[in-house]
């Protein structure tokens, strides 16, 4: 097996530089459509709650992928092995559970709770929190963790700019941003759920596409399942490893349920599950499951592969090499290159920039909801009109934006560590509290409050204190744990102890269950019909 290209350094970066044109041309194009289609506030921030469960689905994928799927996933399996897997194993777990328990439920009660469009907003409207503390507390935990978070993205945005197109960092991250911020500011959440679905689709199509076409291209595909474990690989930086396909070899408990544990954060990340609340009706989440579920397992499959594949690909040819020789972490990027013709190369390599985008564009929406829905309307001006609130949510985004860029403007800065960080600190703040919410009939306020500071408090230490260099994580247990395990134990506590939740609040429970199950029993019926239907049964029976 030996690879040759025709063509010279300059004409391959001018087919990448190609390719990556059209592809933002096209995400801006999308962005356009939706500022069509974006008339009231609601339509911006929840796409007017008629997301069709496809778009739904693959844009949850694709804002919580991100560049780990194609990037980190692989490259950490090429190094270690199977015993990497639990983490993916964790997350597939944790997204199937996330669609199937949370999607329908929360689509039903945020439609009863005074129509809540945003996650600090529904929680105050379900407990009926006129102190605020619950909208505050929540807004500020999506402010702190979130605006890492995109800086962290647009770090990784001029990364993959100066090692695709040997180009400038800030050159990169200004254009990766800037297109981001254009479609996100024009279009709202549906210029962001079309864009992520056509990123869902590319990084779906790339990750099926190059392990395929890279098996047609050896001369012994069968070496693939032995030869990490002959011979040594990565320029014979990594010894043979015999117990490379071990799910178990080679790592401690404490890792599998650290790994095993990322899955808990489903359930409290505000980018992903305001795509439930966007569902036409709570029927829609079996279909978007089918489709999410669906989309990860085989992108996961196809992840999985590439770094199977690697180390016979590169190791049985000395004229091939993985760029990034310290973590491999380029290693799909570099089969991309080598297999395809620039510019097909060029479209696959786009997957990294979707990925990245999607991300992006998803949390800066959930970080303007947040100051405008949420802080803005909630606590400053209640009786804002539509348009106030739709442009002033354009402008939050390019505020946050520019503050992010202004951070990642220092690559070195250790921002990209704080994605598990803030994964850990949206799981353990949120999620215990919204399954609450959901599921428990007894919760109040002061425990639903009590449980979210705890659990973002206890991440936020459990796992800052390495970050920080003070001291090594207790146990080695990643600060999911740790926190999911402090919000459950302090929120029951904190609600057993105080004052029940009012009849009108567990009246409002009741309809959100009961509009759930007619919504499960007939699909067919008009969602809207359905909520008038148990409302009106409500004032009957009063």
């Amino acid at each position: 097996m030996t690879f040759s290209k025709e063509w010279t350094l300059l004409s391959e970066l001018s087919w990448f530089v190609t390719a990556m044109v059209i592809y933002l041309i096209a995400m801006l194009l999308i962005g356009l459509y939706s500022f069509n289609q974006t008339d009231e506030y609601e339509d911006y921030m929840l796409a007017g709650r008629n997301l069709h469960p496809f778009p739904a689905a693959l844009s949850a994928g694709a804002s919580d992928m991100s560049g780990w799927l194609l990037m980190g996933l692989p490259g950490a399996l090429y190094m270690l092995g199977f015993s990497e897997m639990w983490m993916a194993i964790g997350l597939l777990i944790g997204a199937w559970v996330n669609w199937w328990v949370t999607a329908p439920r929360l689509r039903a009660y945020t439609e009863v709770a005074n129509n809540s469009i945003t996650l600090p907003s529904f929680l105050e409207n379900r407990f009926h929190d006129r102190s605020h503390v619950l909208r505050v507390v929540a807004g500020i935990v999506i402010l702190v963790f979130f605006t890492f978070y995109v800086s962290s993205g647009m770090v990784a945005g001029g990364r993959y700019f100066e090692s695709t197109f040997e180009g400038d960092y800030m050159t990169g991250l200004i254009v990766i941003a800037g297109v981001t911020v254009a479609y996100t500011f024009v279009g709202g959440f549906l210029a962001v759920s079309y864009t992520d679905t056509v990123q869902g689709i590319i990084m779906f199509v790339s990750l099926l596409l190059v392990p395929v076409i890279a098996l047609f291209a050896m001369d012994d595909p069968s070496a693939i399942w032995t030869y990490q474990t002959e011979n040594a690989y990565g320029l014979e930086s990594i010894e043979p490893n015999p117990h490379w396909f071990s799910l178990f070899t080679g790592v401690s408990f404490v890792t599998i349920i650290s790994n095993l544990a990322w899955g808990l954060g489903y359930f409290g990340q505000p980018h992903i599950i305001v795509r439930f609340m966007a569902l036409r009706s709570p029927a829609d989440a079996k279909a978007g499951m089918r489709y999410g579920i669906g989309w990860m397992f085989l992108c996961l499959v196809g992840a999985v592969f590439v770094a199977i594949i690697g180390p016979a690909f590169f190791g049985m040819d000395p004229d091939i090499a993985i760029t990034d020789q310290e973590n491999f972490e380029t290693i799909f990027l570099d089969m991309g290159r080598i297999l395809f013709h620039p510019l097909i190369a060029g479209l696959v390599l786009t997957a990294v920039l979707a990925a990245i985008m999607s991300t992006i564009s998803s949390q800066l929406l959930v970080v303007s909801s947040a100051l405008i829905e949420d802080i803005y309307k909630g606590l400053i001006n209640k009786n804002a009109s539509d348009s106030m609130l739709k442009n002033l949510s354009r402008i939050s985004v390019i505020v946050v934006a520019v503050f992010a860029g202004i951070i990642a403007a220092n690559p070195d800065a250790g921002i990209l560590a704080l994605v598990e960080f803030a994964w850990a600190g949206f799981g353990a703040s949120f999620g215990p509290v919204i399954l609450g919410a959901l599921f428990w009939r007894r919760l109040n306020a002061a425990g639903a409050a009590a449980g979210l500071a705890t659990g973002a408090i206890v991440a936020f230490i459990w796992g800052g204190l390495p970050s920080f260099g003070i001291i090594e994580k207790p146990f080695g247990l990643y600060e999911m744990i740790p926190g999911v395990a402090a919000n459950i134990i302090v929120m029951v506590a904190v609600t057993l102890a105080t004052k029940a939740p009012s009849k009108e609040i567990t009246d409002t429970f009741d309809k959100a269950i009961a509009l759930s199950k007619a919504a499960a029993e007939d699909p067919e019926k008009d969602f809207e019909e359905a909520a008038e239907d148990i409302e009106a049964q409500g004032a009957t029976a009063k």
